[in-house]
């Protein structure tokens, strides 16, 4: 499953602070992340996580301001 650093993963079960999406902080043989809900880090090996995760989320549109010498 490709994962980046900074994606967004929806998990099966929710976090004990009813969160289900997790930012992603690490990537190698463990996968780091941190709940979008509370801030709480864990870390699981792929294994885990390739088995708990729902989904990838899109990455959130970002709005940048016009810069005002346009």
């Amino acid at each position: 499953m490709p994962v980046a650093v900074g994606d967004t993963a929806r998990l099966r079960k929710p976090h004990p602070c009813g969160g289900h999406d997790w930012q992603v902080t690490r990537i190698g043989a463990d996968i780091g992340l941190r709940c979008l809900t509370c801030g709480h880090r864990v870390l699981l090996t792929r294994e885990t996580f390739e088995r708990r995760v729902q989904r990838i989320l899109p990455p959130a549109p970002t709005t940048e301001e016009p810069s005002p010498n346009a």
